[in-house]
């Protein structure tokens, strides 16, 4: 059987204030979180997500999906899939969806742990994608 390619990935942690960002591939299922972009008239920042395509070329993008803890959809659901489906609509690029289920609580626990200051919701949200697509990396193994 042959290996499946190696693939360049961009996650989005979606929110309506703010965007995280990270990276990653599947060759050595590596992740780094990369930025946060801030809404612009509450709109998603197109001009800086463009920016993170080009210079990152990804094959794949994956969007958080914010759910409530017994798996039903909340009120930015249908928000955060609109975003994944412009994605997909903007760039031409396949868009791949992973349940996002405590990721920021996560990625304030992380910067806890590390002494930093968990308040920076900047740092938090692209921890949060970057967490989003380490469960993606993960599920692809499983």
């Amino acid at each position: 059987m042959p290996d499946k390619p190696a693939l360049t990935l961009l996650s989005f942690d979606f929110g309506e204030k703010r965007i995280g960002i990270a990276f990653g591939q599947t060759l050595t299922s590596s992740v780094t979180p990369l930025h946060t972009l801030s809404a612009v008239k509450q709109q998603p920042d197109w001009a800086g997500i463009e920016a993170l395509i080009k210079e990152w070329q990804p094959d794949l993008l994956i969007v958080g999906l914010p759910l409530h803890m017994d798996g039903s959809e909340q009120t930015l659901t249908q928000r955060c899939k609109r975003f994944g489906n412009q994605l997909k609509g903007r760039y031409n690029l396949p868009v791949e969806w992973v349940d996002e289920r405590l990721t920021s609580h996560e990625a304030e626990s992380m910067l806890r742990q590390r002494g930093k200051n968990h308040s920076n919701k900047k740092d938090v949200d692209k921890i949060a994608a970057g967490l989003i697509l380490q469960s993606w990396l993960e599920q692809q193994t499983t």
